[in-house]
Formats: structure tokens, sequence, C-alpha cells
């Protein structure tokens, strides 16, 4: 009976220490999403404020460094993310171009499996940042040509209204794209920056 005891009891830590190790994954998983989920969030902000200023180079700059999105917005993603892997988010600290979300599991070992493990959760931490993929060098103005006087009386014509040129010097990945200010659009997100998971070396 002893020997049936103990072999009972150590089949009971080795299930115990699987769970653990389950949970454990799936802190890392959801910690994982979370801070995924909140980097591309925040890239799709970036995108939707640069459609809004699309007609006006001068301010593209600071989209392609990354500037002008909602910190807690983003947050709020990497919740959703984390509640669909069944966790919940402890803390989400934005980087220079990124985010740090720390989960903790929903669920638990389980008291029925080895006793006072009812109320260990799992945690896990995972960084992911946005990278941008474009440069924009703004075009030299052109010069404007100065009418010459006309000596005659009659009085000049009015002249006929040009198309804009399209706006030019955004380079994404390599590749260059042209703007047309008719009908501006711009590149896919994807095209347009990275999201990808950092490592704690980094």
């Amino acid at each position: 009976m002893t020997v049936i005891a103990g072999l009972l009891f150590l089949a009971f830590v080795y299930f115990a220490v699987g769970q653990a190790a389950v949970l454990r994954n799936g802190a890392q998983t959801a910690a994982d999403a979370a801070a995924l989920g909140a980097a591309q969030d925040a890239r799709e902000q970036l995108r939707e404020g640069w459609l809004k200023v699309i007609g006006d180079p001068a301010q593209w700059q600071r989209f392609v460094r990354g500037e002008g999105y909602a910190v807690e917005r983003s947050c709020q993603r990497a919740a959703e993310f984390a509640s669909r892997n069944d966790a919940e988010v402890n803390d989400c600290v934005p980087l220079d171009f990124g985010f740090t979300v720390t989960v903790q599991t929903e669920g638990t070992v389980g008291e029925s499996i080895v006793p006072g493990t009812d109320e260990r959760r799992a945690t896990a931490t995972a960084s992911a940042v946005v990278e941008p993929l474009c440069r924009f060098d703004p075009p030299e103005p052109s010069p404007e040509p100065t009418p010459e006087p006309d000596p005659s009386s009659t009085p000049p014509e009015e002249p006929e209204e040009e198309d804009p040129d399209p706006i030019s010097g955004l380079t994404c990945d390599g590749e260059p794209w042209e703007i047309d200010p008719e009908d501006p659009v711009l590149p896919g997100v994807d095209d347009l920056f990275r999201v990808r998971l950092t490592s704690d070396d980094e």
C-alpha cells in the first residue's frame, strides 16, 4: 500500500508539473499576442493619421518617425488579445516605438490536483516593436517664374489651372512611391511598418 500511495503521489506531482508548464506556455502565448496586438494597433493608428494629412507633405515626417498614436487605445487592444487567450493584462508599458506587456493567466493549476495551488497563476512578459519601412525626402520646391510685364494694354488671359504634380520622395523598403494629390493612396500598412516581437537582449 505504501508503494502504491507513493506512486500515486508521484503521478499527481508529475501531472501538476505538466499542468504548470502548460499554464506557463499559455501565459507566454497570451503575452506575445497582447504585445503584438498593441504594436499592430499603433501601426494602424499611424496610417490612419497619415491619411488625414496626406495632402500636406510637411506633416508626413512625424508619421514616418512613428509619432502620433494613442497609447491607451493600443493597450486596450493588448487587453483584448490577452482575453482571447484566457489572460488579463497586468501592465502595458510603451517603448520608444512599441510596447512591453505583462499578463497573468485566468486559470490556475487547481486545488484538486495539488493542495495550495488554487491561487497559483502564471505570468509572462513580451515586447513588440513597430519598425518603419519608409523614409520621406521632401522634394525641393520649384521657384515660381517671375511674370514679365506686358507693355500692351490688352489684359492678360487667365492661365489655365494645371493639375497638381504627384508628391514624390516617399520610399518604402527601397521602392519609390508617388502620391496623386487628387486621388491620394498610401502604401498598405504592411509596406509602411513592420511589427515583430523582440528578445530580452535587444
